[in-house]
């Protein structure tokens, strides 16, 4: 599968055979006292629980095992505020090839110390996507390791829809599916995996309000790139990606954006109702359900992606 073509339900199954025994399957949640204080129906697939703490080991694996060896041995590069990054550091590791990380400065420490804790090389950059992006590729022409980009990469999305796919043989046939959305990879595999598996399935984004872009590029038509966001959702800061873009803008229904208040009330529901410990990026898609701006009627069968549980536990919202 080429990195720069969008990925079929195909893809994705190939993904989920490639990455099997390496990635966790991980539970599908059910609680009473959410679905009482809700109206609907959750099922809540736990990435929190995947390995490294977020859904990003899937799409990290699969390109890392469908790598030649010739190429897995120069390596691999990417940028990332912290779960892609350790993901990325850990599938290498397994594979026992070397991983070069560009973290900004603004990452939080927990996650850098996972990265380093891999194995990893770390090198910062500014919290900008430009630094991200041109420090990056000064490591690719200092070390000739291969890029492997955060989301914006078809073998990504292939192996982030897993998590979806599993979701909906697990939980059966589903109303609808809310994800959240940053980069995009993680939803644009759902769309893919959920619209081929359910036809007639609703998909919906979750977005923090302070980093809305992707919101405003499916209300505008076009792709609004990601400018100055302001949110406490660490994970879904970067800009919605080319390829995401093709896939959501043709499958998603809408995205409702959160505020920080609204996450935060979701993340302190979670893990005091459910027991479930999620970071802020993770507690969205409850947020969104929760939220007035939900289109969906009550009682539906809704099945919720918790992306990640890497939080700082020196540094908890409340």
């Amino acid at each position: 599968m080429s990195e720069s073509a969008l990925p079929t339900i195909d893809d994705i199954r190939q993904a989920h055979e490639r990455i099997a025994g390496v990635v966790h399957r991980t539970p599908v949640l059910r609680c009473r006292t959410l679905d009482a204080m809700t109206g609907f129906e959750l099922h809540i697939k736990c990435e929190q629980l995947q390995r490294v703490g977020a859904f990003k080991y899937r799409g990290a694996s699969n390109v890392v095992l469908g790598m030649s060896d010739e190429d897995a041995s120069r390596g691999v590069c990417t940028h990332s505020s912290g779960n892609h990054a350790q993901a990325l550091a850990l599938a290498a590791r397994e594979r026992g090839v070397p991983a070069w990380i560009v973290m900004p400065t603004s990452a939080p420490s927990v996650k850098r110390a996972a990265v380093e804790g891999y194995g990893a090389t770390v090198v910062e950059c500014e919290p900008t996507l430009e630094a991200r992006e041109t420090t990056a590729a000064q490591v690719v022409a200092d070390t000739g390791a291969l890029f492997v980009h955060p989301y914006d990469d078809a073998r990504i999305i292939a192996g982030q829809g897993t998590a979806a796919l599993e979701l909906l043989e697990d939980a059966g046939e589903l109303d609808a599916i809310i994800t959240p959305v940053g980069g995009g990879g993680l939803l644009a595999g759902t769309c893919i995996a959920a619209s081929a598996v359910h036809s007639g399935i609703r998909l919906i984004g979750a977005e923090p309000d302070g980093a809305d872009d992707a919101a405003r590029s499916l209300q505008a038509g076009s792709l609004i790139p990601q400018t100055g966001p302001n949110t406490i959702c660490d994970g879904l800061l970067t800009s919605l990606g080319q390829l995401n873009w093709a896939v959501l803008r043709s499958h998603l229904e809408t995205i409702v954006t959160v505020s920080d208040a609204q996450v935060i009330d979701a993340m302190r529901l979670l893990w005091s109702r459910a027991k479930t410990v999620v970071e802020p990026s993770g507690a969205t898609p409850l947020a969104a359900a929760i939220s007035p701006g939900c289109p969906l009627e009550r009682g539906a069968r809704i099945g919720l992606i918790l992306s990640g549980g890497n939080v700082d536990l020196d540094r908890l919202p409340w």
